[in-house]
């Protein structure tokens, strides 16, 4: 018998263990299978509304087609790349040149590996939200840069205190990840908040990146670009997605967009990744671009109903939360006098009560006296939780 070979896994995996969702809701579904017990899940931002009969309808027809079914460009369609430029230019009053300054990406998610493979060399510093979405730190990592968190507090209203960055230095620093309105605190960003990214970037040579998936989800704000600012062509990427927006984070469709140059340089890096998406789906992504205000306005409804049920969740358990949170969950401290941990904290619910909350925690160490509730769940289900909140948790 032949002897097993011993392969040990790369350096650049050091520090990388497996996503927290992944290993948590596994060993919940343990728990389900042993005991019989029904966990109310209340973790994973995945948007369980379909897109616009419409989207889905353009999808069916053009998968119809004989000439479809072949490679696409790595570029990405002209169809698709001019749908983003105008719904751009239509919601955010930013014009982008399709042809140079827009490229499609399977969802942002992967534009965040791929922009950080693109211009970080081994030891290069990038600036990093805490608490902010795992991605950030775990691509940064991945691809031989130090991650710099940066504080992300209350005392800030959730902005980056730009003077305490500047106190703590920024020697080796080449990019800033940013995101607003922002993924774990529902913050929402203002135009000033924009005009001191892009200086701070212009005078200390960072490349910002903008991560701007949520702009149509429970904003009582205009939607903002960081694009609209004087200036932010010249230091900025921003990446955008229909995966929350229009319901879509199954079909992979984001964008990342920016000066030519460097649109060029991800397509160099990305194009020894992947190829072009289905076109159909490209062709479906353009119909869904051109929905008008009546599509948010029906699934803001959804969502801000169940949001009242989320904060009927959080009254019952003694946590305090912001209102006028933006995006597909609601971000909230833990009750005042708790003397646990966010995960402390979490365990403690789901054993009481079953129910499973995010620990702010993994979001970073500023999270940690927060949990996380997502609004991708029936109202139904945020009201079980709610009962049995009600009914079992005791401090």
């Amino acid at each position: 018998m032949a002897k097993a070979v011993t392969i040990d896994r790369s350096h650049r995996m050091d520090g990388i263990g497996e996503y927290y969702f992944s290993r948590r809701l596994r060993e919940i579904a343990e728990t389900e299978a042993a005991t019989g017990r029904q966990i109310v899940k209340l973790a994973m931002g995945s948007p369980d509304l379909p897109p616009h009969p419409a989207v889905i309808e353009r999808l069916a027809r053009e998968a119809q087609r004989p000439d479809v079914h072949k490679y696409m460009s790595f570029q990405g369609e002209p169809i698709l790349r001019k749908a983003f430029a105008d719904w751009y230019a239509r919601w955010y009053g930013v014009e982008l040149d399709y042809r140079s300054e827009v490229y499609p990406l399977i969802g942002s998610k992967e534009g965040i590996m791929h922009i950080c493979m693109t211009f970080l060399n081994p030891g290069d510093k990038v600036l990093v939200p805490d608490p902010g979405y795992p991605t950030y730190s775990a691509a940064v990592r991945l691809s031989g840069g130090v991650m710099v968190p940066y504080a992300l507090n209350k005392q800030t209203d959730f902005y980056p205190d730009f003077e305490a960055i500047e106190r703590a230095g920024l020697d080796g620093v080449k990019i800033m990840l940013v995101n607003y309105p922002n993924m774990p605190t529902g913050q929402v960003p203002t135009r000033e908040l924009f005009e001191r990214i892009v200086d701070f970037g212009a005078r200390h040579n960072i490349l910002i990146v903008h991560d701007n998936p949520y702009s149509f989800i429970r904003n009582a704000e205009a939607p903002m670009s960081i694009f609209a600012v004087e200036g932010a062509r010249d230091v900025a990427l921003e990446m955008n997605s229909l995966s929350k927006g229009h319901s879509m984070a199954g079909w992979r469709v984001g964008m990342v967009a920016g000066r030519a140059e460097w649109i060029r340089a991800i397509l160099s890096f990305k194009s020894n990744m992947d190829t072009g998406m289905f076109y159909p789906i490209q062709a479906a992504a353009e119909t869904a671009l051109s929905l008008g205000r009546e599509w948010f306005d029906e699934l803001n409804a959804i969502y801000y109903r169940r949001e009242r049920q989320a904060y009927a969740l959080l009254d019952a358990l003694g946590c305090r939360y912001r209102p006028r949170q933006a995006g597909l969950f609601v971000w909230a401290e833990l009750p005042e006098g708790y003397e646990g941990d966010s995960f402390s904290f979490s365990d403690e619910v789901l054993e009481q009560c079953d129910v499973f909350l995010t620990p702010g925690g993994i979001f970073g160490s500023e999270g940690n006296g927060y949990v996380r509730i997502t609004l991708c769940c029936p109202e139904e289900l945020l009201k079980r939780a709610t009962d049995n909140v009600v009914a079992r948790y005791r401090r």
